[in-house]
């Protein structure tokens, strides 16, 4: 049954990335510092992922069906080329559809409401797209509106043994928290990283 999760690699104090979007070099040194090639869509993306942490990764990319993302990190991928590294439909949630954009043939959709219901289109869609696998949605704002709108059910942790000491909180300013979550459900030690996976318990 589909699933509606998030997931990040985060620092021991609860950042995404560090001051000015710094650390990601730290936060995602776990990709590379293993001995087992991982590839993806992307020839050029490949990961080198211990054991553990190959496992983690490539239950997560079988059991995703499709992703959500935001305007601004789809401006950074600058759309991945065209399909993301997982090999999946991606919905864009955004005020405006970027220019060029659709493209023939590429599994990226767009969904310009605004607000709560722009959110509930978006996963309503991805849900459609994903058949009977999760649908993943972008750490940051995006989580934190489908957890403040009861759709998220499930969070994911690579914690990382750092401290940024600042930057941006996984969660921040929640509308209804706390919320509680229970588990973790799964856990795996991986090399400098754990991997962690809460499911959401609503009031």
């Amino acid at each position: 049954m589909t699933k509606v999760c998030t997931g990040a690699s985060m620092s021991l104090d609860g950042y995404v990335s560090g001051p000015g979007e710094t650390g990601f070099d730290k936060l995602f040194a776990w990709y590379d510092n293993g001995d087992i090639t991982v590839e993806t869509t992307h020839p050029e993306l490949t990961f080198h992922l211990t054991d553990v942490s190959a496992t983690y990764w490539r239950r997560l990319v079988a059991e995703t069906g499709a992703l959500v993302v935001g305007r601004k990190l789809f401006d950074m991928t600058e759309g991945w080329g065209g399909e993301h590294p997982m090999g999946v439909p991606v919905v864009v949630l955004t005020h405006t559809v970027p220019d060029g954009w659709p493209r023939e043939g590429a599994p990226f959709h767009f969904v310009t409401d605004g607000g709560e219901e722009g959110v509930r289109r978006a996963v309503a869609l991805a849900r459609e797209l994903a058949g009977d696998r999760d649908v993943v949605v972008n750490s940051g704002t995006i989580a934190q509106q489908c957890l403040d709108a009861g759709l998220l059910e499930e969070v994911g942790i690579d914690l990382v043994p750092v401290l940024m000491g600042g930057g941006t909180p996984f969660f921040t300013d929640l509308r209804n928290a706390p919320y509680q979550l229970e588990g973790p459900v799964s856990l795996a030690e991986g090399r400098q990283v754990t991997h962690l996976r809460y499911r959401v318990r609503y009031a």
